[in-house]
């Protein structure tokens, strides 16, 4: 039996995590849980998996889970060292890091340190730190498995093929919900608008990025460390059907893909079990039902924020987490309303343009950099909005 920390429970890759582990109850057991603000739905979590120790990020909250749980409560912990604490407790063998944002990089490398292997669906983490990342996982010797599904599908499509003879990487997007929007329709667009994904059921903060193509601009900087190919072998397709996960194009002209409907417990069950495959009560992918899987290129100019993770990416050490800390912010911010959906893309482009990259030698040097992008995204959201009551 596999013994998992799942980092993000309340989030929907926790959930489906849950539903995976759920079906094979005899294959996987829950020893850790950490949630975020949905109390109640972590409060069912822990009364049906029963996990050793579950961890919040706020200390009230810890209050509240106790109050709730009574005589029942599994030992309840707070913070970063709460979440820490799950991430590398003893007896967890395997770490779903699903925890959204910049938040999941320190319980994440708890767990690389205290030697558990990693299936990762927080791609921030390798976004903000990846050189780090990576020697990490390296100098641990744990095993790391991607859960996001285009990660997923390069990882699958690579299996028994030579490094070597990979030519490049082609990530799949389906272009979200405003792929046929007119660009200069997009300041109308209102926030029920962008998390109204056409495919996939996702969280609010990467549908949002979904819909300005950051999450694929994220992705492209995942790939880039999970496979070690430099940014100009890494390719984005746009797909709107979803069918096709991912590509790798090798030497030959030869081009491998993993196809699947879209449901993220695929990619799950997969980092779960490998090497092996768990039957999942999925509908069967019917290739008949598509009149046609079409796929070109993206647009840069509708969509700046995939070209600006590229920048930052060639930038190197510090941009992309001070690009990930001033996107954070953006989208935050464009939820409350207090910006609209292209100031998105412009905020991250002032405060990428203005930063000077420095090496990433420490964690240490990662927060700093995060704090300045979201400092500087913040005082630009503010200043736009005491211009606007002028």
């Amino acid at each position: 039996m596999k013994k998992l920390a799942i980092l993000g429970s309340t989030g929907s890759i926790g959930v489906s995590t849950l539903e995976v582990v759920a079906a094979y109850p005899a294959r996987f057991s829950v020893v850790t849980l950490t949630g975020g603000g949905n109390l109640a739905l972590l409060v069912e979590q822990i009364r049906r998996f029963s996990p050793q120790m579950v961890a919040v990020c706020e200390e009230a909250d810890a209050r509240r889970l106790r109050d709730t749980l009574g005589g029942n409560a599994p030992k309840i912990l707070f913070g970063v060292e709460g979440l820490s604490a799950c991430a590398s407790h003893p007896d967890v063998e395997m770490v779903v890091s699903a925890i959204v944002g910049a938040a999941g990089l320190r319980p994440t490398m708890a767990a690389i340190v205290a030697g558990k292997n990693i299936a990762l669906a927080n791609k921030e983490t390798l976004v903000t730190a990846g050189s780090l990342f990576m020697e990490a996982v390296s100098a641990a010797g744990v095993d790391l498995f991607p859960v996001d599904s285009e990660h997923s599908a390069i990882f699958q499509s690579l299996r028994g093929h030579r490094q070597q003879d990979v030519r490049r990487l082609i990530l799949t997007a389906s272009g979200g919900p405003f792929l046929h929007r007119p660009s200069d329709d997009f300041h109308s667009v209102r926030p029920l608008d962008a998390l109204a994904h056409p495919n996939w059921t996702m969280g609010r903060k990467i549908s949002i990025d979904s819909a300005t193509m950051m999450n694929k601009g994220l992705e492209v900087i995942e790939a880039h460390w999970l496979f070690a190919l430099p940014a100009e072998r890494i390719a984005v397709h746009v797909h709107p059907q979803s069918v096709v996960h991912s590509m790798v194009e090798y030497v030959d002209g030869s081009v491998i893909a993993q196809l699947g409907i879209p449901d993220m417990k695929t990619p799950i069950a997969y980092a779960l079990s490998w090497p092996e495959r768990l039957a999942l009560d999925l509908s069967p992918l019917d290739l008949c039902q598509y009149e046609a899987l079409t796929f070109h290129a993206p647009d840069g100019e509708k969509f700046p924020c995939l070209p600006l993770a590229y920048t930052a990416l060639a930038m190197g050490g510090t941009a992309p987490a001070v690009m990930n800390a001033a996107n954070e912010v953006a989208v935050e911010a464009f939820l409350a309303e207090r910006i609209s959906f292209p100031d998105i893309a412009q905020i991250i482009a002032v405060v990428l343009n203005g930063h000077v990259a420095r090496p990433l030698d420490t964690l240490e040097t990662v927060f700093a950099a995060d704090k300045m992008g979201r400092k500087a995204a913040s005082d630009l959201i503010d200043q736009r909005a005491a211009e606007a009551l002028c």
